[in-house]
């Protein structure tokens, strides 16, 4: 009976392998899912979370996987999509063993599945999934790593918004915009940082205290509730925290011309609410494209890490967002539906090249 769900499963996200990883001496249980190889190796990061059950953990790295696909598609990168899960708490279950025994599964796929690091795991775990594999991404500098990747994932959020405001209010300037943003992690904070040198007045909310007085303090940013900054007149309303954050309620109270964020799945349910934005003409710019920079920097580690080509690459998301904004408008559809039917056109341009 589980087979044929499975297998039903993977014809409904075609979806190419799913790897079960099972080691009771060191307790691992993984899932990696390999979405699609057409472009390339499947690259994606690894979580650990502690899932309350296999199809809990299954769902997610489909879900997570797939999404891989058509952001590195979108993005011009010549990679597959891919994702791990690990089974477990990162405080308590984690160990040298069991990161070990997941780089000793990766191995096994001999490079069709490339890791990295994702919420629960850190650069210093890499380097033990390394032991046991090269097929592995996300390291510190000082290894031949890129560093940290967030500079850049700002830089590639700060471009799209540039692109945004170009395509829906005909601006160029930054000087005297209203900007929300949500949330001053790494990303928030480089964002930040970029957009009060372009003399943008920042509004700004985060959940922990400390993160918001550092800019207010440092940029001048004027600190708001949550629901103050989602009900604000703002050009430009971005998260770069939680995700779901845009839904049908929140849609009724944003007052902002474009929502341009580096946050992962803002929209709780994207066919419905990316159609409830294009309404109400809000200009929503999708996320797995303008937070595209991560990926570029890491996939540039992959030839071995060059700063002017990865940072050349990432400003290139600028172009790749007018090309959806205007394939958007000129079809009449949402961003995002524009965004995902180019992403499948290029997987789709190259599966029937590759078989010529």
């Amino acid at each position: 009976m589980i087979q044929k769900g499975i297998f039903k499963r993977m014809d409904e996200t075609n979806h190419e392998q799913i790897v079960y990883c099972n080691d009771s001496s060191s307790g691992l249980k993984a899932i990696i899912a390999i979405h699609n190889t057409v472009l390339g190796p499947a690259l994606g990061g690894c979580r650990m979370y502690p899932y309350k059950s296999g199809n809990e953990a299954l769902i997610d790295v489909l879900r997570l996987s797939r999404g891989m696909t058509y952001k590195a598609s979108i993005a011009n990168l010549n990679l597959g999509g891919g994702k791990a899960v690990i089974i477990g708490d990162p405080n308590s279950n984690k160990s040298e063993v069991l990161l070990r025994s997941f780089g000793n599964f990766v191995e096994s796929l001999n490079g069709k599945y490339i890791t990295a690091e994702d919420v629960g795991m850190s650069v210093h775990d890499m380097e033990y999934i390394r032991m046991e594999t090269d097929h592995v991404t996300g390291i510190k500098r000082a290894m031949g790593g890129s560093g940290d990747p967030s500079i850049l994932t700002a830089l590639g959020v700060f471009v799209g918004m540039q692109a945004a405001l170009k395509k829906r209010l005909n601006i160029t300037s930054m000087r005297d915009l209203k900007v929300g943003i949500q949330g001053f992690g790494k990303v928030g904070y480089h964002l930040c940082s970029r957009l009060h040198k372009e003399g943008a007045i920042i509004y700004g909310y985060d959940i922990d205290q400390s993160k918001l007085d550092t800019v207010v303090n440092e940029f001048g940013v004027i600190p708001l509730s949550n629901k103050e900054l989602i009900s604000t007149e703002l050009d430009i309303f971005s998260p770069c925290a939680l995700g779901a954050i845009v839904n049908e309620k929140t849609i009724q109270e944003l007052k902002c011309s474009v929502i341009a964020g580096a946050a992962n799945n803002q929209l709780e349910k994207e066919a419905r609410d990316a159609k409830l934005l294009l309404k109400k003409g809000i200009m929503y710019v999708p996320d797995y494209v303008i937070n595209a920079g991560g990926l570029m920097n890491v996939a540039n580690e992959l030839k071995g890490y060059n700063k002017d080509k990865a940072r050349y690459q990432v400003e290139g998301i600028y172009h790749i967002l007018m090309r959806i904004f205007d394939y958007a408008s000129t079809n009449n559809i949402s961003t995002l539906e524009a965004a995902n039917l180019l992403a499948e056109r290029r997987i789709n341009e190259f599966s029937q090249w590759h078989h010529h």
